[in-house]
């Protein structure tokens, strides 16, 4: 059975928000970045948790909105005491206003399938449209990367898959503590497995690809390193958490302008040359390469991802 189409949405740089601090979230109103989440996990300590559920609908309905076209809550995982209030008080006060909830610390399909049942009643209550609003899951864990097939078909409500390296780390028990930076001694990246894990799941069931954050906010050179990796590899944006890491997030997961020119050409080329009055070729050659459908195929990919990043804005495709 075919993936109920979601909206399709940029997540070049996703900001995250503590849900905890008028003050940034005051300062993320203005920020350009892709994709926010007011957070209600991590970035809250236990003791005000509920509170920052008010705090967060307040945010939300306050009718300032935020800069941001795409704008999440992320709750707290299941194992918590407090997903189930995080899910009601949140959707039921500002529901038509999130876009996304963020599950985190997923081990399992039934996680997500269970979010998505409570969801779809919490919608109906506040009756809002049952299947509107979307998921995001964090994989997080060694479980979680076993089960990461399984959990990226779990329902039709999911938009994107996240890698969580603070938690895995520790769940692997790597060396260092710089989340999201490679560990010293290791002469490869530490990372490769697990992020093409997720990748290849995430593509394989329809979904976005999303690196996690790297917490050195100053080092703006070792962030750039870090999304270099997964962008090479495909990820379609990386969580930021600092304002000075937004521009380099923006243009790590954007195409080069060289590339996306060099696409347009090979999918005109392309296009003359399959048909009928172009001669009906299969195989052409572009720019001193011999290119085919797969590499026709390559090159669509580019070109889409440049488009949903406003590259060749006012051109005809």
């Amino acid at each position: 059975m075919p993936r109920q189409t979601r909206p399709a949405r940029v997540r070049r740089t996703v900001l995250a928000v503590p849900g905890s601090s008028d003050r940034f979230i005051a300062k993320a109103r203005d920020l350009r970045v892709d994709a926010l989440f007011l957070d209600l996990e991590d970035a809250v300590a236990p003791a005000v948790k509920e509170e920052s559920r008010r705090r967060i609908v307040g945010a939300l309905t306050s009718g300032e909105g935020f800069a941001a076209p795409t704008v999440t809550v992320r709750v707290n995982d299941w194992s918590s005491p407090w997903t189930f209030r995080d899910v009601t008080e949140v959707v039921l006060g500002a529901g038509a206003h999130i876009d996304c909830l963020v599950l985190p610390k997923v081990t399992s399909a039934a996680q997500v399938v269970a979010l998505d049942l409570l969801l779809g009643q919490v919608e109906q209550e506040a009756g809002l449209p049952v299947g509107g609003i979307g998921l995001e899951v964090q994989i997080e864990d060694a479980v979680g990367l076993v089960h990461v097939n399984a959990i990226a078909g779990a329902s039709d409500r999911l938009e994107s898959l996240v890698f969580g390296p603070g938690d895995f780390m520790a769940s692997l028990g790597m060396g260092g503590l710089n989340v999201g930076a490679q560990p010293a001694g290791y002469p490869a990246d530490a990372f490769h497995h697990v992020l093409v894990s997720i990748l290849v799941a995430a593509r394989a069931h329809g979904l976005q690809a999303i690196d996690g954050p790297f917490v050195a906010i100053r080092d703006v050179a070792g962030f750039e390193a870090s999304a270099a990796l997964s962008a090479a590899l495909g990820y379609d944006g990386k969580w930021v958490l600092h304002p000075a890491q937004v521009e380099a997030g923006n243009a790590a997961y954007s195409p080069r302008v060289e590339d996306y020119e060099r696409a347009r050409r090979i999918m005109d080329a392309y296009a003359e040359a399959t048909s009928l009055s172009g001669g009906a070729r299969g195989a052409i050659v572009v720019d001193d390469e011999m290119v085919d459908e797969a590499g026709v195929k390559l090159a669509a990919a580019i070109l889409a991802r440049g488009q949903a990043a406003g590259m060749g804005a006012g051109r005809e495709s």
